[in-house]
C-alpha cells in the first residue's frame, strides 16, 4: 500500500504542474501576463535500515542504509517576472515599461495596486486610466485641447 500512496502524491504534484502549464499557455497572449512555475519537494524519508547495520550474512555492513521516500508535494507556484515582448499598438496612450517596474494604480477601494499592463485611455474627466477605469498614480490629466501626449524615458509626461 505504501507504493500506491507514494504514486498518488506524484500524480497530485504532476496535476498541479499540468494546471500551471495550461494556465501559462492559455494566457500567453494576455497583456502583462507573467508566467508561473511549480516547484516541488520531497516528503519525509523513512529509515528502513540504518547505515552500518548488518547486511546479508557474516561481517558485511550496509554503508548507506536504506531510506524510502514518502513521495513528493508541491512546494509552491512562483511567478516569473521577466520582460515580455513589446507590441506596437495604434493607441497613443499605450505605454510599455522596459526593464523592472510597475504602473501604480488606485483601486475603487482606495488601495494601491501595481500592473505592467500599459493599455491606458482617457476618462471623461480627462484622466489617464487603465482599461478597467483605475486611475494611474500619480494622476495624469490630459487637457481637452492637447494634440499629442509623449512620455520620456524617465516617465515625464
Amino acid at each position: 500500500m505504501r507504493s500506491l500512496s507514494i504514486a498518488a502524491t506524484g500524480m497530485l504534484a504532476q496535476q498541479t504542474n499540468v494546471d500551471v502549464i495550461s494556465n501559462n499557455i492559455a494566457n500567453m497572449n494576455t497583456t502583462a501576463f507573467k508566467r508561473q512555475r511549480a516547484e516541488f519537494q520531497d516528503l519525509l524519508y523513512q529509515q528502513v535500515e540504518r547505515p552500518g547495520a548488518a547486511a546479508g550474512g557474516g561481517d558485511s555492513r550496509s554503508p548507506s542504509g536504506i531510506q524510502i521516500g514518502a513521495g513528493v508535494r508541491t512546494a509552491g507556484v512562483y511567478r516569473i517576472a521577466e520582460q515580455g515582448a513589446m507590441t506596437t499598438t495604434d493607441n497613443r496612450y499605450d505605454i510599455a515599461i522596459e526593464g523592472p517596474g510597475y504602473f501604480q494604480v488606485t483601486l475603487p477601494s482606495g488601495e494601491t495596486a501595481y500592473t505592467r499592463a500599459g493599455s491606458f485611455q482617457v476618462s471623461d474627466q480627462g484622466e489617464l486610466v487603465t482599461a478597467d477605469g483605475y486611475k494611474i498614480e500619480p494622476g495624469i490629466t490630459v487637457p481637452a485641447e492637447a494634440v499629442d501626449v509623449s512620455v520620456g524615458r524617465t516617465g515625464v509626461v
